[in-house]
């Protein structure tokens, strides 16, 4: 199994955007609110156009944990949500399938996300890496890792930053350090 990275350089975000954006409003915004809330895939998915119009914070139960979770939405995001929803119902789903109706699929949104990050030169991306995103930049913002952990539900704080990358980037970084003061 392959293990996917966050998006660590904010241009590449800013470039995966771009890309997503010219090929599909839905594509640009499930990505977009993807790195911006931490949901899992499952949640995003199954968003409802009731959930998001019109509210600069979204509350939901996880699917997975049975628990409620919220987030902030920022104004521009809400002012791209509103123009994206503006001939839906309040009981579609946000990311629906152009051919059913029904959420996407997991599969689509994988070879959505793999599809722009090959443009731009990515690798090791797939359908966690938009919670790893979030999670990643989170942590470097704040560097508040309790409440990462709590949003995340890890049981500790090394599995959250071995989840989001951070432990792998220390390492490196440790490692390349001692080679450096060998020379």
């Amino acid at each position: 199994m392959q293990v996917v990275q966050p998006i660590r350089d904010q241009v590449k975000i800013e470039e995966m955007q771009e890309i997503l954006i010219r090929q599909s409003h839905r594509d640009w915004l499930l990505f977009t609110i993807g790195i911006n809330s931490g949901l899992h895939l499952s949640d995003l998915l199954t968003l409802r156009v009731q959930d998001l119009k019109g509210k600069n914070r979204v509350i939901i139960r996880e699917e997975k944990t049975g628990k409620e979770k919220n987030f902030t939405i920022s104004a521009k995001l809400n002012e791209s949500i509103m123009e994206y929803v503006k001939y839906m119902d309040d009981n579609d789903y946000v990311f629906p399938s152009q051919r059913t109706g029904k959420p996407i699929k997991r599969i689509r949104v994988y070879r959505i996300l793999n599809e722009a990050a090959k443009q731009i030169g990515l690798h090791d991306i797939g359908t966690h890496t938009l919670r790893k995103t979030f999670g990643y930049h989170y942590y470097q913002r704040t560097k508040n890792i309790s409440v990462l952990r709590d949003l995340f539900n890890h049981s500790a704080p090394s599995v959250t930053l071995r989840y989001i990358g951070v432990q792998v980037q220390l390492e490196k970084r440790v490692e390349s350090r001692l080679v450096a003061s060998n020379e």
